[in-house]
């Protein structure tokens, strides 16, 4: 019999819980719980809490699979539990600043290029 298998015999559960403190930075658990274990229970167990000073689960954002789950959620084997980040800008505004930014750099090579290779303009010549 294969651990996983000898794992689900004994009514434990193999869930992951991942937290992304930064961008690009994820910190992610394995845990093996009780059949009967809830969302809370991993955060709990995890120790994401104490490590990240996340504070009271009460007050995090968390789902399981990216769709949001209360913390009395009921897991499955094979869950993957997160814990989402507040959002500091607006994804709208984030979206609008992106494309100023591309828009800009669009416009100085657009006048670059334009100038030509004595640094002026074709009409400025």
């Amino acid at each position: 019999m294969a651990p996983a298998d000898a794992q689900q015999a004994s009514g434990l559960l193999q869930v992951q819980v991942a937290y992304s403190p930064q961008p690009e930075v994820v910190d992610l658990v394995s845990l093996a719980l009780p059949a009967a274990s809830t969302l809370g229970d991993a955060l709990v167990n995890s120790g994401l809490l104490e490590r990240h000073a996340l504070g009271d689960p009460k007050a995090l954002v968390c789902g399981v699979w990216a769709k949001l789950r209360p913390l009395d959620h009921p897991l499955r084997d094979g869950d993957r539990v997160e814990v989402y980040r507040p959002l500091r800008v607006d994804p709208k505004e984030a979206r609008r600043q992106r494309y100023r930014k591309t828009s800009d750099r669009k416009r100085s090579v657009r006048s670059a290029a334009a100038a030509g290779p004595g640094g002026q303009a074709p009409e400025d010549r």
